[in-house]
């Protein structure tokens, strides 16, 4: 796994957070709640939440620079390691977590692990959010900038994200879930930043020498008109299962 997100303080102020009905939703199915593992922490927002309602969270990423900027709270123990090798003990966690990480894994030997860390019945939660939607002429540019311009700079495990994260192997005993909406109440200025957190405008940047996110922005600005807000909508993606016996 490739570390596509340093530095990462644009990423901690950019990304949105997940809605409050999915912790809702976790609390109601995951019992006991000691102890949480959230792999693939990122800037540590899972972690944060469900540190409010578990009694530990052990929040794990391989980018320092991400556990760094994270969410921090008594609670929380934040440690860099790699999704599919842990130091953790047998059968301890009670539900394992994977924000818009999953994609990036070596399934076979994470799911290895999970099955060695996760107690019997407990739960696994896989979860992420699709292409942001903005309006019909702000989402074709965004589209135009997705498909086209950076269409060669994308990693090949993008594609499970644009599977809405249903090719994805899931070895578990899968549980039925509600719809969950993420929507948020963004200025332009949060869209253009969050838009430069994508791994594949990094990349594009690297390779061409200037980021084409400027070149957009004067459309966007003129599309965006005179309002301050605009709603974005975030099409979720949530898988959650329980381990066989």
């Amino acid at each position: 796994m490739n570390d596509n997100f340093s530095p990462s303080d644009q990423y901690a102020k950019y990304h949105p957070p997940y809605p409050k009905e999915l912790f809702d939703f976790l609390n109601d199915v995951v019992e006991p709640k000691n102890y949480v593992w959230d792999c693939g922490t990122g800037n540590g927002q899972l972690a944060f939440e469900l540190a409010k309602t578990f009694g530990e969270v052990f929040a794990t990423d391989i980018s320092q620079s991400q556990i760094y900027n994270s969410f921090k709270a008594k609670n929380i123990v934040y440690s860099v390691q790699p999704a599919e090798q842990t130091n953790f003990n047998d059968e301890v966690f009670d539900l394992i977590i994977v924000g818009q990480a999953i994609h990036w894994f070596d399934f076979d030997k994470f799911y290895s692990e999970v099955n060695r860390t996760l107690r019997p019945d407990g739960v696994i939660c896989i979860v992420g959010y699709g292409r942001i939607q903005v309006s019909d002429d702000i989402d074709e540019i965004i589209s135009d900038l997705y498909s086209n311009v950076l269409a060669s700079y994308w990693e090949k495990e993008r594609r499970y994200v644009e599977e809405n994260y249903q090719t994805i192997p899931f070895p578990f005993d899968e549980i039925e879930l509600p719809e969950f909406a993420n929507e948020r109440r963004w200025e332009l200025d949060q869209l253009v930043g969050y838009l430069n957190t994508w791994s594949a405008v990094k990349h594009f940047i690297k390779a061409n020498g200037y980021n084409p996110i400027d070149e957009i922005k004067p459309k966007l600005q003129e599309l965006w008109g005179t309002r301050d807000l605009r709603r974005m909508y975030f099409p979720m993606m949530v898988r959650m299962g329980v381990k066989f016996e």
